[in-house]
């Protein structure tokens, strides 16, 4: 469907890949700023030194923890498209699908959200990989409607913020108040939003929507 903006990926040492994950879970638990190479070098059975052989700065060691993070939201959504059946309404709602699976091991919320919220500096390479993940996503529901026939123009731009407002709106919902429902909730609306911005005889009038 679309190349990620991140490049391709380049391979860890055992030793590298170590760091990586003591550091993404500290990162996701406790925050960034949280979390000192101290802390990190001492969990990974590591020096600091070779913290610092590795990845350079903790900065460049964020980055590629959200680096690995969009890739592995991306794998799931790309993923579940090539298996998705060749239906219009189904394509355009599969990150919405696949949020559940996404959600359950992450009940401290959006792991791109909380970062944006500690890096404010827009030259952080971290907070660089979060808004182009956020960007993805709209383009990608850009492209499906599109893809399905939906409106050309500033209606489909219009859509594709709505969807992603929803979508994001519903991991937020699932880790501040437990909603476990938040995602089929904002599936459904999706659904009703994309069925009436496409084509075809679900368009006809007292058609009812009902989520899959």
């Amino acid at each position: 469907m679309m190349s990620t903006d991140t490049g391709p990926e380049q391979p860890l040492t055992p030793g590298a890949q170590r760091i990586l994950d003591v550091a993404s879970e500290l990162f996701y638990w406790r925050g960034i700023h949280a979390v000192g190479v101290d802390t990190i070098a001492a969990e990974s059975g590591v020096t600091k030194r070779t913290l610092y052989d590795r990845f350079g700065s903790k900065d460049n060691l964020v980055a590629a923890y959200l680096d690995a993070r969009d890739r592995r939201w991306r794998d799931m959504v790309t993923t579940r498209l090539h298996g998705a059946p060749p239906d219009s309404v189904a394509r355009v709602l599969v990150p919405f699908d696949v949020l559940p699976d996404w959600l359950a091991p992450s009940t401290r919320g959006c792991g791109f959200i909380n970062a944006f919220a500690e890096l404010p500096n827009p030259d952080h390479p971290g907070r660089r990989i979060v808004v182009a993940e956020k960007a993805w996503l709209r383009a990608l529901f850009r492209d499906l409607l599109t893809e399905a026939g939906a409106a050309g123009g500033n209606d489909v731009e219009t859509l594709a913020t709505q969807l992603l407002s929803l979508h994001e709106g519903a991991i937020v919902s699932y880790a501040i108040t437990n909603d476990t429902s938040a995602a089929a909730a904002a599936r459904t609306a999706a659904k009703i939003l994309v069925t009436g911005a496409l084509p075809g005889p679900l368009l006809q009038r007292g058609q009812s929507f009902r989520a899959e």
